[in-house]
């Protein structure tokens, strides 16, 4: 008979079992939140951003014009077409991350807050921001978009395609390269060459 003011004496099978549940709400909490940057990232790079620079115009028009600001370029804009794009670029992220909460709401939460601080953070080259060495270090083998590869997109839009992974890249180049026959600049090439070619008598 236990006496008053012992402690209880928790079963090893229940400390067991708390802390599992506790792996298992870490790791859902961990997948929900790579997910929603993964696969919001692969949804915007792929049904918006390459459509956009194939056969539109928005993004080119406000994300890849060099006489806008760091605020422009993050979206923290008022300018209408900036947050248009912005949100635009936004819903493949959204609804991952509503898929993903049914996995866990918190990870999902978090997938997008990290999202929103990579884009702040990816712009920063426009500060005159230079990543550490260390953090390239860290980084690099994560496939992770740096400001200095984002900076370099912004130069050349042909190049440094995804948003957060850099691994979005050489499919996105190649799925351009297959597309660029339907695209809006080899319509416009070849209109100019239908206009330079000289009546016939």
């Amino acid at each position: 008979m236990r006496r008053t003011g012992e402690p209880k004496c928790v079963p090893a099978w229940y400390i067991g079992a708390v802390q599992l549940q506790s792996i298992a709400a870490a790791m859902t909490f961990v997948i929900a939140l790579i997910g929603t940057l993964a696969v919001g990232d692969f949804g915007s790079t792929f049904f918006y951003h390459i459509p956009q620079h194939l056969w539109f115009t928005l993004h080119l028009r406000t994300h890849h014009d060099r006489r806008r600001s760091y605020v422009d370029h993050a979206v923290i804009s008022t300018n209408p077409a900036i947050l248009l794009d912005g949100f635009l670029g936004a819903i493949p992220y959204l609804a991952a991350a509503a898929l993903l909460a049914r996995v866990s709401w918190q990870g999902a939460v978090a997938g997008l807050v990290v999202g929103q601080l990579h884009v702040w953070w990816r712009h920063t080259s426009q500060l005159g921001w230079k990543t550490p060495a260390r953090v390239k270090a860290a980084l690099r083998p994560l496939a992770v978009v740096l400001p200095e590869d984002h900076d370099d997109h912004h130069r050349n839009p042909d190049i440094e395609f995804g948003d957060i992974f850099r691994f979005y890249d050489a499919p996105a180049r190649a799925l351009i390269v297959r597309l660029a026959h339907t695209s809006r600049r080899a319509r416009n090439a070849g209109r100019r060459a239908t206009r330079r070619v000289p009546a016939r008598a």
